[in-house]
């Protein structure tokens, strides 16, 4: 087998790690990287450098944000705030709002709890959303989870954490096929979920 230089190597393994990423896509982005313009790469290498220091989570809801900052939903004053939508990441977040049809905020948990794994949501947004629920600003909390096992028990701990405050809980309905995950759905399946919500007893 033919071996590249051993910075090339090393870079088509961190690449690997990318999720959708194999060895031969990996081979490919490098060699494509090695066209650039020096100059190009530079800047590509220092954005991905300052990553951690530009980039953080938004201290309202959790979605990605520059640093320090609100992110760009939680600044649109125009936005429902009684209304909040809990999703796992920002990708879910991203995905319900190319829909067009919510209007309301956002809550990213970062994560969920996988039940094979015991998990309690210790790792999770959770106290920044008890917060909300206990505001007196929020009157409706939709827990947009993906419906598979994790996803469903995430919902089903979140419906229990939530059950002493004032918010009523919701969950989409219609439009979302079992096992699905939420990323991956597109924009009219998503409305129809949203649109008949279900309340969660």
């Amino acid at each position: 087998m033919t071996q590249y230089p051993e910075t090339v190597e090393s870079l088509i393994a961190m690449l690997k790690l990318l999720p959708g990423i194999g060895r031969r896509g990996a081979e490919r982005l490098v060699l494509s990287l090695l066209e650039w313009e020096p100059e190009k790469l530079a800047f590509l290498g220092e954005l991905i450098g300052t990553l951690p220091e530009t980039v953080s989570t938004c201290p309202e809801c959790g979605a990605l944000a520059n640093a320090g900052e609100l992110c760009t939903i939680c600044r649109q004053e125009r936005r429902d705030a009684s209304l909040v939508c809990v999703v796992e990441t920002t990708a879910q977040l991203f995905a319900i709002e190319a829909s067009g049809n919510f209007r309301g905020r956002y809550h990213v948990l970062g994560g969920r709890i996988s039940p094979m794994d015991a998990e309690n949501g210790s790792g999770l947004n959770l106290p920044r959303l008890l917060e909300r629920a206990r505001s007196g600003t929020v009157r409706e909390i939709i827990l947009a989870l993906s419906s598979d096992v994790e996803g469903r028990a995430t919902a089903i701990y979140l419906a229990d954490l939530l059950r002493d405050t004032p918010v009523r809980v919701t969950q989409p309905a219609l439009g979302l096929p079992a096992g699905a995950n939420l990323s991956y759905a597109d924009g009219a399946t998503i409305t129809a979920a949203l649109t008949g919500r279900t309340e969660i007893k």
